[in-house]
């Protein structure tokens, strides 16, 4: 134990342990790096952000960046409180570095919020900078004269710094620029005045002001293409006169199946009426017996009634003869 190459490793190794513990929790190295570049930051500071699971290597750096960019309103208070919120420290310096630089006006605290709103800082100044081109998908819309129309719009577009954080996204304004195209092509009196003056479809959608609300300022709206589709109004044309043929046909076919139900009904009561006459004529023998028995009817009565019918049947017979024609004499 009492070694002496032993005891020598022994420091050794706890002066390595002892430095890697010291780095970690004060670092040197980035505090002599703040100082060279004119950041005025301590160790004990440095120190006390590992304390708090804040990264240095996070916040000292942006630190440089903004003192270098000529941002002296930044402070490492407002840095941290930001990471620890859950912001994006990196991309809200650069942000500032870049609106500065094209004199944009953007305080840290608008820059913080659109940070911690979801909506990407860096890449708004970007976009406030050099205009956005958006690329509509196909609207159709339909002229007045029925012909359908498919056009394709390209919106240029740039950040609106000042209604990033509530302001509609991308979807909205493809949307709204949309709802104009057809607008616009429905005002239309037929599609070759579309085709003649396509930029006054893009006039007037740019005319009623689709940006309002949204996080976007509309610069211009070009219609990169039109094309011609089908024909609403003749299809729509052929659809109701094949309407109007089947709600004729079905009531021609109401009217038929009335008809018919009107004649079966008749034949019924004329079959009912034969019953009933067949039912008198059994009464009759009936009734000339009862009047045999009471004296009411002779023998010579009965003859008599039978010469008569037959000789009714005679005249019938002569009257209709076998053709069918009726007969008739000279």
């Amino acid at each position: 134990m009492n070694d002496p190459i032993f005891f020598t490793a022994f420091i050794i190794v706890a002066a390595i342990i002892f430095l890697a513990i010291f780095f970690h929790y004060v670092p040197f190295f980035l505090w002599l790096s703040a100082k060279v570049s004119g950041v005025n930051i301590s160790l004990v500071q440095l120190f006390l952000m590992r304390i708090r699971n804040v990264p240095p290597y996070v916040i000292v750096p942006a630190l440089i960046e903004a003192h270098k960019a000529g941002l002296k309103n930044i402070t490492r208070d407002e840095l941290e409180a930001h990471y620890l919120a859950g912001g994006h420290v990196e991309r809200v310096v650069h942000a500032l570095v870049s609106a500065s630089k094209a004199n944009i006006d953007l305080p840290f605290q608008m820059a913080t919020a659109i940070d911690l709103a979801g909506r990407d800082v860096f890449e708004a100044v970007q976009m406030s900078v050099n205009p956005k081109v958006i690329d509509t998908p196909p609207v159709s819309a339909v002229a007045k004269d029925g012909i359908q129309m498919i056009a394709k719009a390209r919106v240029t577009v740039r950040a609106n710094i000042r209604q990033l954080v509530g302001g509609a996204g991308e979807d909205t304004v493809l949307a709204r620029v949309g709802e104009g195209i057809v607008s616009s092509i429905g005002s239309a009196t037929n599609h070759k005045s579309v085709l003649e003056n396509p930029d006054s479809i893009s006039k007037l959608v740019l005319s009623k002001g689709l940006d309002a609300g949204t996080a976007f300022e509309i610069l211009s709206i070009d219609i990169a293409d039109i094309d011609i589709g089908k024909n609403i109004g003749a299809t729509l044309q052929m659809d109701q006169a094949n309407a109007d043929k089947n709600i004729a046909q079905a009531k021609a076919e109401e009217r038929r199946a009335m008809a018919v139900a009107q004649e079966q009904e008749m034949k019924a009561k004329a079959q009912e009426a034969r019953a009933k006459v067949i039912e008198a004529e059994a009464e009759v023998p009936k009734a000339m017996a009862e009047a045999f028995r009471t004296g009411n009817l002779g023998i010579m009565d009965y003859y008599r009634m039978k010469n008569i019918e037959a000789d009714t049947s005679m005249r019938d017979a002569i009257a209709k003869p076998a053709g069918g024609a009726p007969h008739t004499t000279k």
